[in-house]
């Protein structure tokens, strides 16, 4: 077997009006249309898509003191002091990536991990 690219990531919500938020004006991503029988909400970036799926509990198993040692999804940015500003005006969580690299760690409104980097 050959993995060949990535297609997309399902990740639990547990509130369609919170992550769209967060997704669409914190985030800036491209939401696309689904024709599904269950709420979600999908987006499009590049070749890859973020499914986000509603549920009626999220488990929640996260180590708060290193966010990127958790489950994340990871994204690249084209300046990270600027995605930084953006997640802080929002009241977002914002971690430096322990590394010492170029990254950083912030959380949905329902805890998934995201990273962003340079």
């Amino acid at each position: 077997m050959q993995i060949t690219q990535s297609l997309h990531a399902a990740l639990l919500i547990s509130n369609l009006e919170k992550s769209q938020h967060f997704y669409s004006t914190v985030l800036g991503m491209q939401k696309i249309d689904r024709d599904l029988k269950f709420p979600g909400i999908w987006y499009q970036i590049g070749n890859f898509q973020i499914h986000l799926i509603l549920a009626a509990t999220i488990p929640d198993a996260i180590d708060y003191e290193k966010l990127g040692r958790n489950r994340h999804l990871a994204f690249s940015v084209a300046n990270l002091e600027a995605a930084k500003q953006q997640l802080i005006a929002h009241n977002c969580p914002v971690q430096m990536s322990a590394s010492g690299r170029s990254a950083l760690f912030t959380q949905d409104p329902d805890g998934n991990i995201i990273e962003l980097s340079q």
